[in-house]
């Protein structure tokens, strides 16, 4: 059967209601924001984490994104309790692979296989592009993913860096000057996002401290996220629908954040909600897990951030003082 539209799912996520327990991706072109989706999609609708391989084929070709690449070795190295694994390794050697496929595999044998034009994006599986993909026969699949995963490297090799193409994350970011220079004569687009509430302090069970209840209810205490008003998210400056984007951070961090919430109200880390409040709490100089007082923030010297959109999926956080 040839899928034309709204395959996302049926090809991403149905399986795994049939059984399927491990899904082996080739790739031309892939990013580390789409595998954290699926990985979020597949956490939110199943109780049973599986196994993503991906084989990303034009690395050494074409290239990767230090921040793409980065994300990835960041997604292979968290260890998220009751959520799928990834790894990732590179086409290295002999001629660059453009293919775009995805075999499910269940109890360790070929299941079902699709094949098309669609890389391992968030673009590509969105109702913004145009692809198909039809179903394959599994077997032969598996031995075509054989045959490839012999010429690859992981992209948390110590030689990795070598061997493929790293591209610069943004023109902007790879001039000079420091990237707040570059940045704030650009032209790119910013918002600042207050840390404080509309009464103009911090709260309780929201924003920075999201995971503190007065009630008693017991949180993980970094959980936070970062407000974000309805005028802003109406505009179109950060990506809605769940999907991910990337941020590069002042202090040369990186993380991966989407909007979510009733009204889109919330930008939080959506693979675990404390690992930006774990963030902020340790560039403001607090305790691990500590209540963030209004004093607090006014000590480290703001009480917001500012956020330059690079594109649709990278973004640059300023929280520099």
């Amino acid at each position: 059967m040839l899928y034309k539209n709204n395959f996302r799912d049926h090809v991403l996520l149905d399986p795994i209601r049939e059984g399927a327990d491990q899904l082996k991706i080739v790739s031309g072109y892939a990013t580390h924001t789409m595998a954290s989706w699926h990985i979020t999609e597949i956490a939110s609708q199943f109780q049973t984490p599986i196994k993503i391989h991906l084989i990303v084929g034009m690395c050494q070709f074409d290239g990767i994104s230090v921040s793409v690449h980065e994300g990835f070795k960041n997604l292979v190295a968290e260890n998220r309790t009751n959520q799928s694994t990834l790894t990732c390794q590179y086409v290295t050697e002999g001629v660059p692979v453009h293919s775009k496929l995805y075999l499910w595999e269940k109890n360790r044998r070929p299941f079902r296989a699709y094949m098309g034009s669609a890389n391992y994006t968030q673009t590509a599986f969105s109702p913004s592009r145009s692809e198909l993909l039809q179903d394959c026969d599994a077997d032969e699949a598996a031995a075509y993913y054989d045959e490839i995963e012999p010429r690859t490297t992981y992209c948390n090799h110590a030689e990795i860096e070598d061997k493929v193409i790293l591209k610069p994350t943004h023109r902007v970011l790879s001039a000079e000057e420091s990237p707040l220079i570059s940045l704030r004569g650009s032209g790119i687009t910013s918002v600042t996002l207050s840390l404080l509430t509309r009464s103009d302090d911090v709260g309780f069970g929201s924003g920075i401290n999201w995971g503190h209840r007065r009630n008693g209810t017991r949180r993980e205490p970094n959980q936070a996220y970062i407000h974000l008003p309805a005028e802003i998210s109406r505009t179109g400056f950060f990506p809605l629908d769940k999907k991910h984007f990337s941020v590069l951070t002042d202090d040369s961090k990186q993380l991966i954040l989407r909007v979510e919430q009733q009204n889109n109200k919330a930008i939080t880390t959506p693979l675990n909600n404390s690992l930006i409040g774990e963030y902020f709490r340790r560039r403001i100089g607090v305790a691990n897990g500590a209540f963030v007082t209004k004093q607090d923030l006014l000590n480290y010297g703001r009480t917001d951030v500012t956020f330059y959109k690079l594109d649709d999926e990278q973004f640059f956080m300023d929280f520099s003082v």
